[in-house]
């Protein structure tokens, strides 16, 4: 991406980056965040881009990998080219340090998704078990060479340990003993030139045999060397020197370790600064609620609701109500938008949030503005902000700009997008609006998107003539006339300086000379652009109602239809409750009678029965438009032809067609023979018929013809359950010609009772049911009744 630095300073991109690299963990990834610049290719931006979403979902998921502790080697992988060369015990220790921090992160992704790009990116990152291995037993937790960084140091310095105690013990009795604690000015052992000595009283010279190696200022006291450990402290210095070229080999073994490792430490060292930039990346991204736009193809930019994240940041924490969303929208057809209005209104903010978000989006980092947003990723961004004057060069503000230009014409293509600030000033107001006129065509011809502001009202009159050209006004409060910071679209904006300097508190009667100054015309054209923008901010207020109230009439719309469905479903429901009730009244009734008619004494005429009979199939008559409608998979049969395979609806089993009598049909189930009505049948579209064999027919599906239980036991099980094993025990019942089942539910809560008394309400093939005698169980256990 061509974007000089000038043009990133003007955008204030650098500060970004400050506060991106506030986010990051490690030494490589500040650096990261530091040294951050747009990136070229777009496949690039969108792999950043991805692996910026990932880091905020972890983020939101509370995890995310530690890279503290992670130091930048880059200097020191430098230093240690050289064959031969060492490396400070310091510096080894931030090797291993960071070698910890990159397995950590290694291992931690291994615990993730591994559908994650960044989680890929991480696997990149090679083990050095055994550089790491070797520098964790060498090198201690301040940077000191460990005992076990050798056997042969090890040794050493327990040599170095036990010599030193002799030496100390033999000082220690000479500086008590009876003979000699005189000679000495106090019970002190010292150094001095690296050997041990004891602090002897001057004028005692001579009655102890050793070296003088060194004596106090005052002359009062000489540091002795006796005699008798002058040969500990010759071996002391031996073992030193030889601790010494130990360390060092020790030292140069490490290095080389380094230098071999060196590749493979810098390409580590590369993936932990890239993802600890996206997390940091991701921080910053909730900080300011930011997100990624799609990144459109065509030359279009529709930025929603987006705000100027520095703009939000205060003391290093974003306030997302410090800055106002504003849209910045230009089509595919509109190659340039002037944005007019009254100074502090926000025009060069709303240039300098598309400059920067255009910069941020091209580094990889979400912006924020609506998801819904859109931008494309224009190659080169040119930035005419603020005061061009070079004092040095010789050029006035205007030459500034006029160099610029030319810089910008020289350059802009279809893929170049122009932010210029206050264009035409410096000069006479009519040739500076003409000559942005000009170049305004120019850049419309070479494609490029233009947004520049102005207050230079022929700007504004060319703009609104020109199809490719658009005028956009800052916004303001049409009661205070202060700013509100967005823009509005379709309408230049009045500059209103008189009314900023009221607002800023400039003296009354300088105004009024202003106005005097101003001339009528000038005033109302001002006052015209006021009252047209007022009244467009009426008018979209008014919208903004009619849609409301719209969305409001389409809620309560959808609500009463709900409602009425609901109603409906409850009168179906009602009118069910009230059938099930009836016929439960009805097959108790007819039960009760039954029984009544067996313990009555003599016999009952068949003229009563048949009475009794009809009575209650009129009363079962009566309630058939009330019940629910059996769902049927198959028609009614027209033509039905012997050997015939069909289906019984109200047992959903399959039946042979045994003999036809009119509207009646006999059929074979199961072995069981069974008169049904034409009406209680459906037919197989295409129509089925029993296979012919030797054997003779036989219906297509094979049943199992076996005796059960006329009982069933429900109690304990979960409704849905016993529902679905009721529904089976009753067609298996009638498949063998029971007249009487028992079902043993409990009682309980009564929930299971009511299911089931509700589910044999329903069946077709039940005639009545009732709760058994007391003495049989009473409402633990429903006595059924079913069809012949």
């Amino acid at each position: 991406m061509i974007c000089s630095e000038t043009a990133m300073q003007r955008l204030e991109y650098p500060r970004l980056k400050g506060l991106l690299a506030g986010q990051t963990q490690s030494e490589p990834g500040r650096l990261s965040a530091e040294q951050l610049q747009p990136l070229s290719a777009q496949v690039d931006i969108e792999a950043a881009l991805t692996e910026v979403d990932e880091a905020v979902q972890c983020l939101n998921d509370g995890q995310a990998p530690s890279l503290g502790g992670c130091w930048d080697l880059t200097e020191l992988l430098g230093q240690v080219r050289a064959e031969g060369s060492l490396i400070a015990t310091e510096e080894l220790l931030k090797v291993v340090q960071s070698l910890r921090v990159m397995e950590d992160c290694r291992l931690w992704f291994k615990t993730q998704s591994q559908d994650l790009s960044l989680a890929t990116l991480a696997f990149n990152i090679t083990p050095l078990a055994e550089l790491q291995r070797r520098l964790q037993d060498s090198i201690g937790s301040r940077g000191e060479l460990l005992d076990s960084a050798s056997f042969v140091l090890g040794d050493l310095r327990y040599q170095i340990r036990q010599t030193r105690s002799r030496i100390k013990q033999q000082l220690d009795q000479l500086l008590t003993g009876e003979h000699s604690s005189s000679l000495f000015q106090e019970r002190l052992i010292t150094i001095r030139n690296n050997r041990y000595v004891v602090p002897l009283k001057s004028d005692c010279r001579g009655q102890l045999k050793g070296f003088v190696q060194d004596e106090s200022a005052s002359g009062q006291t000489l540091y002795l060397e006796p005699s008798q450990v002058l040969e500990g402290n010759n071996r002391l210095q031996q073992l030193a020197r030889e601790e010494q070229r130990e360390e060092r080999r020790i030292l140069l073994e490490l290095a080389g370790l380094v230098r071999r490792d060196t590749p493979v430490l810098q390409n580590n060292q590369k993936t932990l600064a890239r993802i600890d930039l996206r997390f940091a990346a991701g921080r910053l991204s909730r900080g300011y609620q930011g997100c990624r736009p799609e990144l459109a193809s065509d030359s279009v930019i529709e930025l929603k609701q987006a705000r100027h994240p520095l703009l939000m940041e205060i003391d290093g924490r974003f306030d997302h109500d410090a800055a106002v969303g504003i849209d910045v929208l230009l089509g595919k057809d509109c190659h340039a938008l002037v944005i007019s209005g009254p100074n502090t209104g926000g025009k060069s903010v709303a240039l300098k949030t598309l400059g920067l978000q255009l910069l941020m989006l091209r580094s990889g980092l979400h912006v924020p503005c609506h998801p819904e947003s859109r931008l494309h990723l224009y190659q080169h961004l040119h930035v005419d902000i603020g005061d061009q004057q070079s004092i040095a060069q010789s050029l006035s503000t205007f030459s500034g700009h006029l160099l610029k230009m030319r810089e910008i014409l020289e350059q802009a293509d279809a893929e170049t997008l122009v932010l210029l600030d206050e264009a035409g000033t410096g000069t006479d107001p009519a040739e500076g609006a003409a000559l942005v006129q000009a170049v305004l065509d120019q850049l419309c011809q070479q494609g490029a998107k233009t947004l520049l502001t102005t207050h230079l009202g022929q700007l504004k009159h060319f703009a609104h003539g020109q199809p490719a050209i658009e005028n956009a006004a800052v916004e303001f409060d049409p009661e205070t006339l202060a700013p509100t910071y967005r823009l509005r679209y379709g309408i230049p904006g009045a500059s209103s300086a008189l009314t900023t300097a009221k607002r800023l508190g400039l003296p009354q009667h300088v105004l009024q000379r202003a106005v005097q100054y101003l001339g009528q015309e000038e005033h109302d054209h001002s006052a015209l652009l006021i009252k047209l923008n007022r009244r467009q901010q009426e008018l979209d207020q008014e919208l903004v109602l009619t849609k409301r109230l719209r969305l409001e009439a389409d809620s309560a719309q959808q609500l009463r239809k709900q409602q009425l469905q609901q109603l409906k479903e409850k009168k179906k429901e009602i009118l069910a409750r009230a059938t099930r009730q009836a016929d439960e009244l009805i097959a108790a009734t007819e039960s009760r009678m039954k029984v009544l008619r067996r313990s009555k004494p003599g016999t009952v005429s068949p003229q009563q029965a048949i009475d009794e009979k009809q009575q209650f199939s009129a009363a079962r008559a009566d309630l058939s438009p009330y019940r629910p409608k059996l769902k049927r998979s198959g028609s009614v049969p027209v033509q039905l032809t012997v050997g015939e395979l069909v289906r019984i609806s109200a047992l959903g089993v399959e039946a042979q067609v045994e003999r036809i009598q009119g509207a009646e049909i006999d059929l074979l189930v199961g072995g069981k023979r069974m008169r049904q009505s034409l009406e209680a049948l459906e037919q197989f579209s295409p129509r089925r018929f029993v296979a012919s064999s030797s054997g003779g027919g036989q219906v297509s599906r094979s049943m199992v013809d076996r005796q059960i239980r006329p009982e069933i036991k429900l109690i304990g099980q979960r409704v849905d359950e016993a529902m679905a094993q009721l529904g089976r025990f009753i067609d298996d019942a009638m498949l063998n010609n029971l007249q009487k089942i028992e079902i043993i539910h409990g009682s309980g809560e009564g929930i299971l009772r009511r299911a089931v008394r509700e589910h044999l309400a329903a069946e077709a093939g039940v005639t009545a049911f009732y709760a058994a005698p007391i003495a049989q169980g009473g409402d633990n256990i429903t006595i059924v009744e079913l069809r012949d």
